[in-house]
């Protein structure tokens, strides 16, 4: 029997519970040609996505994974017609404001990264809303990437460092690796263990690109809305039969 045949208990047993990642980080990609295979407009891949993003959330926090990084809105998602990030923004609203209070009584604490000053206003008041009523919470970390792009984000960090030096707080000579990693949105997580993109394309597309030195790779051809808890148990297990070297031998 191949192991695509197993159910999803039968995953779920063979797990080995002391090799699960501390951080997976998710490319959710495949709701338009979703929504596009069935005649039906691209929002409607985005909304049946979500239920993608609740069974995932759910299953991580039962496997008591500290952080769950999904890549929900990139900074060249600007780029879309505007209807269109029209309509994620308040599909984006409506889900934080339904979604949080449950998240909340599972003890999830929601994160966000990004520059979230490009959203519009009352995405920014739920996004802080969301965040203070579960900032108390010690379970999964639910990190949200919003507005988000790699780049932007090195750029950022670079323009940090540079004005601490220029104030006199940081010693150029003192910048390593550790110095810089503390400059990211991801300051106070831990590196990506494993990155899952789904719909089978073969790209990072600007998601974590400093984080991501050393991150395993998973790619499956589901598509976003299709991926369930089998799917992510089919990846959490690929990832336990890698030798993780980190350049080693």
């Amino acid at each position: 029997m191949q192991i695509d045949d197993l159910s999803e208990e039968e995953l779920k047993n063979s797990l080995n519970m002391r090799k699960l990642p501390k951080h997976v980080a998710i490319i959710m990609d495949g709701n338009g040609r979703w929504a596009d295979r069935r005649n039906l407009p691209r929002i409607e891949g985005h909304k049946a996505g979500v239920e993608s993003v609740r069974e995932v959330v759910e299953l991580c926090g039962e496997l008591k994974i500290q952080v769950l990084t999904l890549y929900a809105f990139s900074t060249e998602n600007w780029k879309r017609p505007p209807f269109e990030v029209n309509a994620l923004m308040r599909l984006l609203i409506d889900q934080l404001s339904e979604q949080t209070p449950d998240l909340n009584s599972k003890n999830v604490k929601i994160n966000v990264i990004g520059d979230i000053s490009r959203l519009p206003k009352r995405v920014i008041n739920e996004i802080r809303s969301s965040i203070n009523v579960t900032k108390e919470n010690t379970g999964l970390i639910l990190n949200l990437a919003l507005s988000y792009g790699g780049r932007q984000e090195i750029i950022k960090a670079t323009r940090a460092i540079a004005d601490d030096v220029k104030k006199g707080i940081l010693n150029p000579d003192d910048i390593d690796e550790k110095v810089f990693a503390k400059y990211l949105y991801t300051s106070d997580l831990p590196d990506p263990d494993i990155i899952i993109r789904t719909s089978g394309e073969l790209r990072i597309s600007n998601f974590l690109l400093w984080q991501c030195a050393y991150s395993e790779i998973y790619i499956t051809e589901v598509l976003w809305p299709d991926f369930r808890k089998k799917d992510f148990l089919l990846a959490l297990i690929s990832y336990q039969n890698r030798k993780r070297r980190f350049g080693g031998i």
